[in-house]
């Protein structure tokens, strides 16, 4: 009777370990409800609040600065590093993306996908400098960085994350 006690507990005990072995992977491979599909970099984005670029400038009104997420789909990516990436905006012009402390880049084949994006949106005056820095990082021709000769207000924005929506 004590060695039929003893096998009894000891499968007892290992049903229980195994219980527990198979709740533990379940909960380890979930995925996160609180986070978009698809593939993130740094960051990455958590749900929740996320306007498109069409509603950017609204957001941030009189402010020059403010924190939000934003989708919209890539219209250029850096050819050179994936350094930084332009969003198409309504009125036919983009938002020019970089990423937060140069931590982290984008595939450069991902123009025509949608994004959303994490950080801070700025109104800003980029100089003509920069714009044809920008210009050459992305492959521009020589005639199209001539043409750049003033400098360009608009709206930048510097993503902590991003995630390339499936």
């Amino acid at each position: 009777m004590n060695t039929y006690h003893f096998l009894n507990n000891n499968m007892m005990n290992k049903f229980i370990l195994s219980v527990i072995f198979c709740f533990v992977t379940a909960f380890s491979y979930a995925q996160d409800a609180n986070t978009f599909d698809g593939k993130s970099f740094g960051e990455g984005v958590k749900k929740g609040d996320v306007i498109t670029t069409a509603e950017i400038s609204t957001k941030l009104g009189d402010k020059p600065k403010a924190d939000m997420k934003v989708t919209g789909v890539v219209t250029l990516v850096c050819q050179k590093k994936g350094c930084f990436m332009n969003l198409a905006m309504p009125n036919g012009e983009t938002m020019f993306v970089n990423f937060k402390d140069y931590a982290f880049f984008m595939p450069k084949d991902i123009a025509g996908k949608k994004v959303v994006i994490d950080g801070f949106a700025e109104r800003k005056e980029t100089s003509v400098e920069d714009l044809k820095h920008f210009a050459e990082d992305a492959k521009k021709s020589e005639a199209e960085i001539a043409k750049i000769t003033k400098p360009k207000k608009e709206i930048v924005f510097e993503a902590k994350g991003v995630v390339i929506l499936n």
